[in-house]
């Protein structure tokens, strides 16, 4: 009984440095280059293929062998195309019937078939476009071809099973298999896209706050403490002026006018610190227009190609107009981002004599057959709709074609009279002061 519990024991602990081991072995196989394991891949089917050579194992049929010098140059050649089965797929693939051919011509053998195999499942989960459909159509068609051929040729049953057997180990086999591992790879990819939207949403939507909570800040303390630091300035400045007229003593002249000169000191840091709290140029609150590369950079980055179609020139623009567009197509293109990863989004800006145009496009995700914005998106519609309506424009959201379209307009003219008054306002005051 001891004997038996010791046994387990050992059986287990070796289990679990097993398990360590190849752990660790796949964790370094993962930080090599794709070259760098296919050169490897090569080497170990070649390695491989010799030890199996020289055992006199690698024969599919009991027939004469042919020279180990031809057999090793077959095996270089397929072990060379192994080495560009990652970038080149398809065309090792085609290259590889060559010493395959030879091969089967002068007794196949173990080590090319299984190579060739590799090449077929390279070929099906590294291929681009429609060349996956297309090797598993002629891989299908081969092999259909091969079965009947031997059924024509031979008239057994029993020998047609055995080669369509062989042929669904060396062929279906790594189809399966690649177009398995492929739709593994392709539901990790969509995951990780939208773990990086996910990602891309939350620092946009932390950027917004940051700039509404300096924004709050600074109009918090203007109001507060700016008020009351220049009510100091303007009654020093009074008590200066009653003091001058009284012919008091230099003492008591000099330490009101250093409150003054303190309150003025005071009231300019604090000007200056709610410039910086208001600034939009920098990182925490990018708020123009001209920060729209940013956004589309960092939407390309979670996996959405962004074309965008613009006539504006942004020094044009009034300001509460250029902030308001880039809220608008920052707010589309999150919503984009969030419930559509990976769809393309085309942005088209333009202006007229009175309005600016912002449009907003991105198609649907291909099985969802919502015609209705989902929770998240609706909420982001309000806060659009109410940004519109509080600069007098208006705006439109919904599904267009197979696609989802929002369109944004936003009155120009309005503005531009309001910053020429002002303008004209504060140049009329400079010069009535001076």
């Amino acid at each position: 009984m001891a004997s038996s519990n010791r046994a387990v024991s050992y059986f287990r602990r070796t289990r679990g440095s097993l398990d360590v081991c190849f752990h660790d072995l796949v964790k370094y196989w993962s930080t090599l280059s794709a070259r760098t394991q296919d050169a490897l891949i090569s080497i170990f089917g070649f390695t491989v293929g010799l030890m199996l050579y020289f055992a006199d194992l690698d024969s599919v049929f009991d027939s004469p062998q042919p020279p180990m010098t031809v057999r090793l140059a077959v095996l270089a050649v397929m072990c060379l195309m192994t080495f560009f089965r990652r970038r080149q797929p398809v065309t090792a693939l085609a290259v590889g019937l060559v010493p395959l051919t030879v091969d089967l011509v002068l007794d196949p053998s173990v080590p090319i078939w299984l190579l060739y195999s590799d090449l077929i499942y390279a070929s099906v989960l590294y291929g681009r476009g429609n060349q996956p459909r297309y090797v598993t159509i002629g891989c299908a068609a081969v092999a259909a071809s091969g079965v009947s051929a031997t059924l024509a040729i031979t008239g057994e049953w029993w020998t047609t099973m055995l080669i369509a057997a062989l042929l669904v180990a060396f062929i279906a086999t790594p189809i399966w298999r690649a177009t398995i591992v492929f739709a593994h790879k392709s539901i990790a990819d969509a995951e990780r896209k939208r773990v990086q939207a996910i990602r891309l949403v939350a620092e946009f939507d932390r950027r917004a706050t940051i700039a509404e909570e300096r924004k709050l800040i600074a109009r918090d303390l203007h109001d507060v403490i700016a008020g009351h630091l220049s009510a100091i300035a303007i009654q020093s400045e009074a008590a200066l002026d009653v003091l001058a007229r009284r012919s008091p003593s230099s003492a008591m002249t000099d330490l009101v006018g250093a409150i003054r000169s303190e309150s003025v000191d005071a009231l300019q840091e604090m000007r200056t610190m709610l410039e910086l709290l208001g600034n939009d140029d920098g990182p925490a609150a990018p708020q123009r227009l001209a920060q729209l590369p940013l956004l589309i950079d960092a939407a390309t980055t979670a996996g959405s190609e962004v074309r965008v179609r613009s006539t504006l020139n942004e020094a044009e623009l009034p300001s509460a107009i250029d902030q308001a567009a880039y809220r608008i197509v920052h707010e589309a293109l999150t919503n984009a981002i969030k419930h559509a990863p990976g769809q393309p989004i085309d942005i088209g800006m333009h202006t007229d004599t009175t309005t600016l145009t912002i449009v907003v496009r991105n198609p649907t995700e291909p099985n969802s057959s919502r015609s209705t914005p989902p929770p998240g998106r609706r909420c982001g519609l309000i806060d659009l709709h109410e940004r519109a309506t509080a600069l007098g424009g208006g705006i439109s959201a919904g599904p267009v074609s197979g696609a989802w379209e929002v369109v944004a307009r936003l009155p120009l003219t309005t503005f531009r009279v309001e910053e020429r008054v002002a303008v004209t306002k504060e140049n009329g005051g400079s010069a009535s002061s001076s």
